[in-house]
């Protein structure tokens, strides 16, 4: 009885694959939409030349706008990827195509839930400060209110990057330095 439960407890892990197999399929739809995206804004910059400098002024702000919500679209593409890659490892099985590879022991240094929340965070983190710089481009300042408003934001971005990594640099581990390199 109890190795029958035991192997049904382990087991269990194996309907992990359900949001593998979903984040790697919503990763596919929004790099389709933001590859649309893309491309329309090609075809609206082609017209950039033929507009008049009060329109292309307008035009050149909701440019940058879209080109951040590109950006923004190909981080949560990626951040769906880690996910379901880190979620595969940890709950299914090593992937053997990655032995080896220089690329995944960058992309895939996920040996624990924690690993895979700080690596999720971080980039949730990057897909906020560019939110932040496409609503602050959108934004019209009237009042010195909003530009204070404006600082406040951007501080704490920088408190938000600061406390990032310093806990990054926490969790490292100490490197040891030759002392002859640190006399020069």
């Amino acid at each position: 009885m109890k190795r029958s439960i035991e192997f049904l407890l382990w087991n269990v892990r194996l309907i992990m694959i359900v949001p593998v197999v979903v984040s790697v399929f919503v990763a596919a739809a929004v790099l389709f939409i933001t590859t649309i995206d893309a491309v329309a804004l090609f075809g609206t910059m082609l017209s950039y030349g033929t507009l008049d400098s009060a329109a292309r002024s307008s035009a050149y702000i909701e440019t940058i706008v879209n080109v951040v919500a590109i950006v923004d679209g190909y981080l949560l593409t990626a951040i769906l990827i880690i996910f379901a890659l880190g979620l595969y490892e940890l709950f299914i099985d090593k992937i053997d195509y990655a032995e080896g590879s220089d690329l995944a022991s960058r992309l895939l240094l996920i040996r624990s839930l924690d690993d895979l929340k700080d690596r999720l965070a971080n980039l949730i983190l990057v897909i906020l400060i560019v939110k932040f710089f496409q609503i602050a481009l959108k934004m019209t300042y009237t009042q010195p209110l909003d530009l204070l408003y404006l600082s406040i934001g951007m501080a704490l971005i920088g408190v938000a990057l600061f406390l990032t990594n310093r806990s990054k640099a926490a969790k490292a581990p100490p490197t040891s330095y030759n002392t002859a390199d640190s006399a020069k």
